[in-house]
């Protein structure tokens, strides 16, 4: 198997078992009967998946499971953008593959349109100061030299901010547009979806001028995020020159 179908398929992998985690522990805790305990058990569940799925499969694509991730990786030079468009279309795949299949096992409908509403301009700054944070968590601690505790600081991070953001944190594009598809607790309305992008967007914009400014990765450093690795890939690897 190529070095770069491995990190494809680690990518959808990866992301479909946060999208597992994610709706699964949303479909587990909706009748717990408080709203505020439910959150929690919700927070817990998708942080500790993350901290498992990073480590899991960082080694080998680096575990990005995030297409705000992907292209701040790629603005720096971590990735090649042909590489990065291939991990978009696994992080998509993946994220819509863990909502169906969780959907099959909880005996559910395999797609039902949400209807959870998520609207307003609250949601969308609360989006992008998540997403921002997340970036700046993984990156600073890269350039730091943290690198092998990413996985957890990334799983505290998010455990986090679904409890202390307005939005509950999506702070991802993949698992938003799959949240679509789940009429659950974690569910999101189409029509809200647009919203949620757009500070996604902005948050990874702001994410990558503050990274830029107290960080400035080089793109031998940016190769090792979210964890350190050395995938096979079949594209040479980013030379050190400046992308922006």
């Amino acid at each position: 198997m190529s070095g770069g179908l491995r990190c494809w398929l680690a990518e959808a992998l990866g992301t479909a078992g946060l999208l597992a985690a994610v709706v699964g522990s949303g479909i587990a805790v909706a009748h717990d009967g408080s709203a505020s305990g439910a959150l929690f058990q919700h927070a817990v569940v998708v942080g500790l998946a993350l901290v498992a799925l990073i480590l899991a499969f960082g080694p080998v694509s680096g575990a990005h499971l995030n297409p705000a991730v992907t292209l701040a990786n790629a603005w720096f030079g971590g990735v090649t953008w042909p590489q990065a468009a291939s991990y978009l279309s696994a992080q998509l795949i993946g994220a819509v593959g863990g909502t169906v299949f969780t959907a099959v096992t909880f005996g559910l409908p395999v797609v039902e349109l949400a209807a959870t509403a998520r609207a307003g301009w609250g949601n969308v700054a609360a989006e992008a100061a998540a997403t921002a944070g997340l970036l700046v968590v993984i990156f600073g601690l890269v350039r730091s030299g943290g690198g092998r505790v990413v996985a957890v600081a990334v799983g505290a991070y998010i455990t986090a901010a679904i409890a202390f953001t307005a939005s509950a944190s999506f702070a991802n594009p993949a698992v938003t547009i799959a949240r679509v598809l789940t009429d659950t607790y974690t569910g999101i309305r189409p029509v809200d979806v647009p919203g949620f992008l757009l500070g996604q967007l902005i948050g990874a914009a702001v994410g990558v001028v503050v990274i830029s400014f107290l960080y400035d990765p080089r793109p031998a450093e940016a190769a090792d995020v979210v964890v350190p690795h050395r995938p096979h890939t079949d594209e040479p690897r980013p030379t050190d020159v400046t992308h922006r």
